[in-house]
């Protein structure tokens, strides 16, 4: 009896014993780099590595731990966080030696199907000749497109991957009517009533000197309040009043020094003529519409979301880590981008799907001209911007 429980004993201790072996034997199952067959053991090296031999090549290797998904993380964490190289491993050598490759990954923008009620939209400048574009909703950032300066093809490309929302608030920028109309012709368009302060605060300044200067900034600064369509009533009608009340002082003309004409108040002139020019189009007070508000709460009159959430954010990164080249700024703002859209891939995905340097080039370098421009780069920017980027000349290329 007591042979026979001894024996049991055993019994169960080799079958665990097996199925530990064959856990092992599965979980590190390894296949030849070169014919792709089963490899089995063949010993280990002088560092004390497995080293595997192939039954069908019968190669000797040891295969190599890819720990780039892992790197890719360190390397994020670091970007978005306020640590300087020198803080890193190694002083800075180790972190730079182990996560340079990713600075030549290009985030691209998700295309986004999902309609949104309200999104924002913005510029950030990161030198004379580069602009990002960028797109965002309450939550995430839904696109950005890469370009020169600010203007209606480009806007129209970052919009185009965009489902079309209910209202678009904007700071004016550049082509992005003519863009609207193209692309979302159907979105209604609030422009952002602090940007509309600030343009004509800077007619006024904050200390003007003749009376209709004052009662003018006085206006820019109720229209920060403006909450019911009583009060924008009353604001259009003060505005009126203020017209009729100094058109004849706004019409006074001065002989410059070649004996030419012209408006003595002219800065008073250019803020009258952009107000006018705000309330012929309806874009002012969008926000106080009834039937968009049937539908949508607290529609926003401000494009605080994007300007306080993201571009304060990048610039704050920026600034963590500046002293980086143009085109690692550029990067970076991608990085951010895309870690903050709705759905970003896994670090494994990343590596495998995003485009690199090299394969950008060689895709640019085999199209024709007007594929360059059409079909490519417009995905994420302006073809012009990646030969800017990358040309070899003896002239200096002055970006920032």
């Amino acid at each position: 009896m007591l042979e026979s429980i001894e024996i049991s004993m055993v019994n169960s201790v080799i079958s665990s014993l097996e199925t530990v072996f064959l856990e092992e034997e599965f979980m590190k199952h390894v296949i030849c780099p070169i014919c792709k067959g089963e490899s089995v053991r063949n010993g280990r090296n002088k560092s004390g590595s497995q080293r595997w031999s192939c039954r069908t090549c019968s190669i000797t290797f040891t295969p190599k731990i890819d720990n780039s998904a892992k790197q890719l993380k360190v390397f994020l964490n670091w970007l978005f966080g306020k640590k300087t190289q020198k803080e890193m491993p190694g002083e800075g050598r180790t972190f730079r030696r182990k996560t340079v490759e990713f600075w030549n990954l290009w985030p691209l923008p998700p295309l986004i199907e999902t309609k949104s009620d309200v999104i924002f939209v913005d510029g950030i400048y990161l030198g004379r000749k580069a602009c990002i574009l960028i797109c965002c909703d309450e939550k995430y950032v839904l696109g950005w497109y890469l370009c020169r300066y600010e203007h209606a093809g480009a806007w129209t490309s970052l919009m185009s991957r965009i489902a079309e929302p209910e209202i678009v608030v904007s700071d004016g920028g550049s082509g992005f009517t003519k863009a609207l109309k193209k692309a979302w012709s159907k979105a209604e368009h609030q422009r952002c009533l602090f940007h509309v302060f600030s343009q004509i605060k800077r007619y006024t300044t904050t200390r003007p000197k003749t009376p209709a200067g004052i009662e003018l900034y006085m206006l820019a600064k109720d229209l920060l309040h403006v909450e019911t369509n009583e009060n924008a009533n009353k604001w259009t009608g003060r505005f009126v009043t203020w017209m009729e009340k100094y058109q004849k002082f706004l019409e006074q003309m001065t002989i410059d020094e070649n004996g030419n004409k012209r408006p003595t108040h002219e800065r008073l002139i250019k803020a009258q003529k952009s107000i006018l020019r705000l309330l012929k189009d309806e874009t002012m007070f969008t926000y106080l519409d009834e039937s968009l508000r049937s539908k949508i709460d607290n529609i926003p009159s401000t494009t605080n979301r994007i300007e306080g959430g993201i571009n304060s954010r990048l610039r704050a990164m920026l600034r963590d880590h500046r002293g980086l080249s143009i085109e690692r700024r550029i990067k970076a703002v991608f990085w951010w981008c895309y870690m903050h859209s709705p759905r970003p891939l896994s670090a494994t995905e990343i590596l495998k799907v995003m485009p690199t340097d090299k394969s950008i080039a060689e895709t640019y370098r085999r199209m024709t001209a007007h594929e360059k421009k059409d079909s490519s780069i417009p995905k994420w920017g302006d073809a012009v911007v990646w030969g800017e980027l990358h040309r070899s000349s003896n002239y200096p290329i002055y970006w920032d």
